[in-house]
């Protein structure tokens, strides 16, 4: 029985709403590249998905579930040279194991934002090694039906992006990892080739997703609320 109301899988005891909130993390070392994952259940979190809030009524997400070996070792090349030109430019917080540093909070020690960063991008640069290994790859597509327009995008972005969310809420709830990546678009056009992905169709999301390997996730370390919360105007 798959759809909206189906029965979930396996789930973890005492995941409610808050806990699926606050611990659904981008799972990259601990995906189970060696355990089959169901189309069927894959297709059951996508209808979950599709209840996501979009702009307007629009629904202009399509979603591309890759599983065929040759496409998945293919996208996961081109995604370990994107990442490693990533990691190589100015906007990479540094190599991995130089992307955190001393800083205030902890006398002589790391800092635990940076911290946090670190460990982000060495798990980032493990999956960027094994993503074409990981049992299913999700691309999640906007069809704008042309060149994407000029200005502002938040609204028709904003017709797929919640349904990305859902989509790996949904998985963690059946016993699935995920990851939200992007990127693979340093190489759009070589994956859209690839995919057959045809023009006025972009690629907005990579959802590697597996079932994931031990118990539990626990909520990320994030900045106090305060630092970025403001009443009435900046």
């Amino acid at each position: 029985m798959t759809g909206v109301n189906a029965p979930h899988g396996p789930a973890e005891d005492g995941l409610t709403p808050d806990r699926l909130l606050t611990t659904t993390r981008s799972v990259r070392r601990r995906l189970d590249l060696g355990r089959p994952v169901p189309v069927a259940l894959v297709e059951e979190c996508l209808r979950i998905a599709r209840q996501a809030p979009c702009g307007s009524g629009r629904n202009a997400g399509h979603w591309i579930v890759v599983t065929d070996p040759a496409i998945r070792a293919a996208i996961g090349e081109l995604y370990r040279k994107a990442f490693d030109r990533y990691v190589s430019s100015p906007a990479s917080p540094g190599p991995a194991g130089e992307a955190a540093g001393p800083g205030p909070g902890r006398a002589g020690g790391e800092n635990p934002w940076a911290a946090s960063r670190r460990r982000s991008l060495d798990s980032a640069g493990h999956l960027a090694r094994h993503l074409g290994e990981v049992p299913v790859l999700v691309m999640a597509c906007l069809d704008s039906g042309g060149p994407l327009p000029g200005g502002s995008q938040a609204g028709l972005w904003g017709t797929l992006m919640p349904s990305v969310w859902s989509y790996m809420l949904a998985a963690r709830a059946r016993g699935l990892g995920t990851a939200w990546t992007t990127a693979h678009l340093a190489y759009e056009r070589e994956i859209a080739g690839l995919l057959g992905i045809p023009p006025g169709v972009h690629q907005g999301a990579l959802i590697p997703t597996a079932y994931y390997l031990g118990d539990t996730f626990r909520p990320a370390a994030r900045p106090p609320l305060q630092g970025v919360l403001h009443h009435d105007r900046w």
